[in-house]
């Protein structure tokens, strides 16, 4: 089991005709010790820079892991701890995932997500290891002052009316324990 988020940073072979990468291997994760079976893809497309999703997460319950890129444009893409009793309870990592860099991030079930787009027309693909189930979905506000998540652009973010309304992380509805 692990209870961190890992960078994933593909082998990219090149040549004359363009590149080929491996996004996902069963048999490479298990060998570092990632134990996980995906279950369903996902894609967002975001029209404008500065949109901003999350911070996003599912009830313990029916919780997800998840494998996340950007196939196009740039985002700023953060995880936050929220497994109470974690000795980083509530603290934030955040990293660009670009098509240039095609960096990815694996976020473990107990860590609310969510991106900010640096670009226009971004488009980010991720794989879940849990299927979808809209009664366990919670959000977190993505300025929540005890979290404190530092976002690359100093403006006012678009974002989902459910966002706009997510609750702090002191209020929100959280069943993660660490260790658990």
């Amino acid at each position: 089991m692990y209870y961190y988020c890992w960078i994933i940073e593909p082998k990219v072979f090149g040549d004359h005709r363009g590149w080929f990468m491996e996004t996902y291997s069963e048999a490479t994760f298990f060998e570092t010790g990632i134990i996980i079976k995906f279950v369903q893809d996902n894609q967002s497309f975001s029209e404008g820079k500065g949109t901003l999703r999350g911070l996003h997460y599912r009830l313990n319950s029916r919780a997800q892991t998840k494998l996340v890129r950007c196939t196009k444009g740039a985002i700023f893409d953060v995880a936050v701890d929220i497994r109470k009793g974690s000795p980083t309870f509530g603290q934030w990592f955040g990293i660009e995932l670009s098509a240039e860099n095609k960096k990815q991030l694996l976020i473990p079930k107990g860590f609310a997500h969510g991106f900010m787009t640096l670009t226009d027309d971004v488009e980010v693909p991720y794989e879940v290891d849990e299927l979808y189930a809209p009664e366990c979905d919670r959000g977190i506000s993505w300025n929540d002052p005890t979290i404190g998540v530092e976002w690359p652009m100093d403006i006012t973010p678009v974002l989902s009316t459910k966002d706009e309304t997510a609750p702090l992380l002191a209020e929100a509805d959280n069943n993660f324990m660490y260790g658990e």
